[in-house]
């Protein structure tokens, strides 16, 4: 057994152990995620969360609506939309439910359970207004939900958006709200993330589809895809071992993401914008809060007396 002592402030005494309860050495590390809608956990943590599940870490995923405004691909999938059926959530459980197969996911929860909270559509539409919107939502009630699983699943790291939410969308600011709120009541959590996109390595990445042949997307204007200055990014998961699994699960979400690829094994995606996005060997993060020693390549690393995430989880 390993014991940890705790400082006051409920943050870890850094004494190089794994955790405050007592644990074996064989216990799993624990990596919780906080998602908007279905498909986020792909778009944004799906190699990370490929990469770690496979290694033995047990990973949660919550989200936080069903993403019933989203808009539909498929043309024989458009009946499912708000302006028609208004059945798309529904459907997309089950995207959602492949996604996480693909991607390994252990342990997969709805905030409040599945349909209490309903997608807010973008900033400044009637949407925002629907009585069970996720940001017309009571936060209180949305934090304890989120509260009550920090306290079961007692992960030692936790990721969601930014503060801005990644490109403004309303849910994904709460999102981030009721996790850095949760995270904070409860304690304990060793290590809150932020994802981020890496300004460099997307450029890199659409530099490199420029002259791939038969690309069916436009190519994205500069600077029109959502990323963030590298300076500020702590940390750059090597997810290149784990992007089949992301491709498939990327194409479970069928209804929200177009995935290409050509012979020669070259990769990308789009939403219903049709523009180009590239399919990249890392997925990047912000330290949030927590010690920072060792977390250049992983998001557990320096936690486990000197092991990384993989091969503790691997033992």
């Amino acid at each position: 057994m390993i014991l940890c002592a705790r400082r006051a402030s409920g943050h870890p005494a850094h004494t190089g152990v794994l955790y405050s309860d007592p644990v074996t050495l064989t216990a799993p590390p624990r990596l919780l995620l906080v998602h908007a809608h279905p498909d986020d956990e792909t778009l944004t943590t799906g190699g990370t969360i490929a990469r770690y599940a496979a290694h033995g870490v047990h990973v949660t995923v919550v989200t936080c609506t069903l993403g019933e405004e989203g808009e539909v691909i498929p043309e024989g999938l458009q009946g499912l939309a708000v302006d028609h059926a208004d059945q798309l959530g529904g459907y997309r459980v089950g995207e959602l439910r492949s996604a996480c197969a693909a991607l390994g996911v252990a342990d997969h929860r709805f905030l409040g359970g599945m349909g209490r909270w309903r997608d807010s559509g973008m900033a400044g539409v009637d949407a925002n207004k629907h009585p069970r919107a996720l940001v017309a939502g009571d936060p209180e009630e949305q934090v304890a939900s989120l509260e009550a699983v920090v306290r079961e699943v007692r992960p030692q790291v936790v990721v969601t958006y930014g503060p801005d939410g990644g490109y403004g969308h309303p849910d994904h600011v709460r999102a981030h709200e009721i996790t850095a709120e949760a995270v904070r009541r409860v304690g304990g959590v060793d290590r809150f993330f932020h994802t981020v996109a890496s300004r460099a390595a997307t450029n890199t990445g659409v530099g490199a589809l420029r002259d791939v042949p038969g690309l069916p997307y436009r190519l994205p204007e500069p600077d029109e895809l959502p990323v963030v200055d590298d300076g500020v990014i702590t940390t750059a998961v090597d997810v290149s071992g784990h992007l089949p699994a992301k491709l498939s699960a990327l194409r479970a979400h069928a209804t929200q993401v177009s995935v290409w690829q050509d012979g020669s094994g070259v990769a990308s995606y789009a939403l219903s914008n049709g523009i180009a996005q590239p399919v990249l060997g890392h997925e990047y993060y912000v330290l949030a809060d927590g010690d920072p020693t060792g977390v250049e390549q992983d998001l557990f690393g320096g936690l486990f007396g000197g092991r990384e995430a993989d091969a503790q989880g691997a033992r």
